[in-house]
């Protein structure tokens, strides 16, 4: 398999290969190889007749096949791009062409949502002889470095808090993060550092009224204040589901039961790797840790499994998300 660098370089290089398999979970990075394939390789004149692009659910392999054996117009290469490739019926029968391509042919498969069976014959020659590039998701606790790295190359940089609230409402899809971090970047051209203030202001997270402030709530065993958040959630359903929120309280409590488990037994970066948490949170989590039993952080994530189920209906009874909220959160701080 071939990394996301690699494959830029050899691009950026100009050095193409016949076929390129793209698939995974994360379409963030299928999505730019793939961009680059359409506007990068060919000019705008010699697009019009060497670029094809065919989508997975209208198209056949047969179709795929007859078209990259036509030869390119005028220029050294053409294109053929398949996106929504995971739609495509017998993607096996393309080893017929993969076996013996067209070497003035570039074939991109852009297969998102998923990963076509490696032990397929199909992948294996392909990756052996061309080129297969799988794209995973980022795991929680590489996203913040993920960040970082992101705003460095855009000359910019962010306070830990304001990492931990785009982290936290965003999660792990890049291409959303993408989007909201080049909103920041153009809105925010004369600022270097990126601030909470700055995400409140314009991205619409509250800075006081958000998923990690009520989990430092309730790990503070804050009633007032995690309280207060979750009328908060309560009134605006769309921003902050239900199930999102049993979510990350979850993995939170989980968090905490690691923090309980291996404090003190390792030192404080691999800590947090274990925890897959930023070393600068950890006083917060040694704090908050302080406010539970072992056994009460056992109970809770029992009490979130709970809830979890119900709100996916099972043994719910007829009650708004936010009544379930504020019953969830009393149970885990008392």
């Amino acid at each position: 398999m071939i990394t996301y660098e690699a494959l830029v370089k050899e691009l950026r290089n100009k050095i193409y290969r016949p076929v390129y398999f793209l698939m995974g979970d994360e379409s963030y990075y299928i999505d730019k190889i793939t961009d680059y394939f359409e506007i990068h390789i060919l000019s705008e004149e010699e697009r019009d007749f060497n670029l094809t692009i065919l989508y997975g659910k209208e198209t056949s392999v047969e179709e795929i096949i007859h078209v990259s054996r036509r030869f390119p117009m005028m220029t050294q290469y053409q294109v053929v791009i398949v996106k929504e490739a995971q739609q495509l019926r017998q993607l096996d029968k393309l080893s017929v062409y993969t076996a013996s391509p067209q070497d003035t042919t570039i074939l991109v498969f852009a297969y998102k949502n998923g990963t076509y069976d490696k032990r397929k014959k199909l992948l294996k020659d392909i990756d052996k002889k061309y080129a297969l590039f799988v794209s995973n998701k980022l795991k929680d606790r590489q996203l913040p470095d993920w960040v970082r790295t992101y705003l460095k190359q855009k000359d910019k940089t962010i306070t830990e808090k304001g990492l931990s609230m785009l982290v936290e409402f965003l999660g792990a899809d890049l291409s959303k993060m993408v989007n909201e971090l080049d909103k920041l970047i153009l809105l925010l051209e004369d600022e270097k550092n990126i601030t909470e203030q700055h995400i409140e202001d314009n991205i619409g997270i509250s800075k006081d009224y958000n998923i990690f402030e009520l989990q430092k709530a309730i790990g503070q065993r804050n009633h007032r204040k995690a309280n207060l958040i979750a009328q908060y959630f309560s009134q605006n359903p769309n921003q902050h589901p239900f199930v999102v929120t049993v979510t990350m309280v979850f993995q939170y409590f989980t968090k905490l039961l690691l923090y309980k488990s291996l404090a003190g037994q390792s030192d404080r970066r691999s800590l947090a790797a274990d925890m897959g948490v930023n070393p600068y949170f950890l006083d917060d989590y040694a704090k908050e840790a302080s406010h539970y039993h072992i056994e009460k952080i056992k109970e809770n994530i029992s009490i979130l499994r709970e809830y979890d189920l119900k709100s996916k209906g099972v043994d719910s009874v007829d009650v708004s998300s936010g009544e379930l909220l504020k019953e969830m959160i009393f149970r885990l701080m008392n």
